[in-house]
């Protein structure tokens, strides 16, 4: 499956760029998240939410979506 991940914040200075296309056999977003971890050693130590499809989702969401997005923790004001 192919999907789109973008990157904010923190996280896109860890990986060196805004947006990417891969092609995952993962399931789950744990399974994409490892596979990302083991990609980009960073991320391991950053903080960060997953959003697919713009929607917040939990490390045991199935992966349904052509969108994922990394979103660090946001400051309210």
């Amino acid at each position: 499956m192919r999907i789109t991940l973008k990157y904010f914040g923190q996280i896109a200075e860890v990986t060196e760029k805004q947006e990417e296309q891969i092609d995952i056999e993962a399931q789950v977003i744990a399974e994409l998240l490892e596979l990302l971890y083991s990609k980009y050693e960073g991320l391991k130590s950053k903080d960060f939410q997953v959003a697919q499809n713009q929607e917040l989702v939990i490390n045991t969401a199935e992966i349904t979506g052509a969108e994922i997005a990394l979103l660090p923790p946001f400051s309210g004001g």
